[in-house]
């Protein structure tokens, strides 16, 4: 079972990169189940709107609500996650790669698409996770020891999965 992670500090990084690697992968012919995130709408370091975009070619679903500014609630749409991740599993067989734009919250409370990255690995389907600081401590305790940690190097991560013949 191949399960590995990339985890960039800087915000918003790991959404673009796990976004770049989906869009070279699906260049390269590899067929891709799973999400890539996006974030738009002015300042992501207050309130910007997230955006799922389900692989291969949509749909691209937003996951964020709008609370108000002086909201500090949680903002994201639970039913839209749950719809991606409905998609996603209908996409699975017939894929090479599993992408999920990150481990949190939901996922890491047991909700979310923490069935399906199971599902993947049981079927011998490579995975690719995002995760987070706040969210990286239930991710190994739902993983082990079977995680492994990814270097953000589209190439490595193309030979580390096995799906790219280039050295």
């Amino acid at each position: 079972m191949k399960l590995g992670y990339v985890k960039l500090s800087e915000r918003g990084a790991t959404d673009l990169f796990l976004a770049g690697l989906a869009a070279r992968l699906r260049d390269q012919g590899v067929r891709l189940a799973g999400t890539v995130q996006v974030n738009s709408g002015g300042d992501c370091a207050a309130h910007c709107d997230m955006d799922l975009h389900v692989l291969p070619g949509g749909p691209v679903l937003r996951i964020s609500q709008t609370l108000g500014a002086a909201s500090s609630g949680c903002r994201l749409d639970a039913g839209a996650l749950e719809q991606a991740v409905a998609v996603s599993r209908a996409r699975l067989q017939g894929a090479d790669l599993l992408i999920v734009n990150k481990f949190g919250k939901h996922e890491a409370e047991g909700r979310g698409f923490r069935e399906l990255i199971a599902e993947a690995l049981a079927q011998g389907l490579p995975v690719v996770i995002g995760v987070n600081s706040q969210n990286a401590e239930a991710f190994h305790r739902f993983t082990g020891a079977m995680a492994e940690p990814l270097a953000p190097d589209l190439d490595g991560i193309a030979r580390w999965v096995g799906l790219n013949n280039n050295p």
